[in-house]
């Protein structure tokens, strides 16, 4: 809503998180997206390229693939930007820079591997994210239909 107000009164869209800022930073956006990604690609491998509705559903899912793929990098980059102070550089750096390409390579293909290599580096991030903040964490069972595990912090 309060962006809605801002885009009317400035006259262009504008996006928030947070430059304020909030100090609420959590990785568990870009796992979902990661997660999601690996699910469009599993949804594309599984389509009838004889269905009627074929092109539709293989547009549809890539679109949200590719809408996902951004949306793990944006996560990212955000944590990354607002949150890691000088001295946690090194722990994040590499494992940023590996997100982004990975990010990158869902965007342009449709390769199950990559986009399981993308889930697997989220997780990374969000392990070394939760130990910055002194935060212990564990991995679960993914309630998704892809399966796998993802970070969450330990309760």
């Amino acid at each position: 809503m309060f962006e809605a107000i801002i885009s009317k009164l400035v006259g262009e869209k504008v996006y928030a998180h947070c430059d304020v800022p909030c100090g609420i930073y959590d990785p568990h956006l870009a796992q979902v997206s990661a997660f999601t990604v690996l699910r469009m690609i599993n949804l594309i491998d599984q389509l009838d390229k004889n269905a009627p509705d074929y092109t539709h559903k293989y547009a549809r899912y890539t679109a949200v693939k590719e809408e996902h793929a951004e949306k793990v990098k944006h996560e990212v980059r955000v944590i990354w930007g607002d949150f890691v102070k000088p001295d946690q550089k090194d722990k994040f750096d590499a494992l940023v820079f590996d997100i982004m390409k990975k990010g990158s390579a869902a965007r342009q293909g449709i390769d199950a591997a990559q986009a399981k290599a993308l889930v697997d580096q989220v997780n990374k991030f969000a392990e070394v994210f939760w130990e910055v903040k002194g935060v212990k964490t564990h991995k679960i069972k993914a309630p998704y239909p892809t399966g796998g595990e993802m970070v969450v912090p330990a309760e």
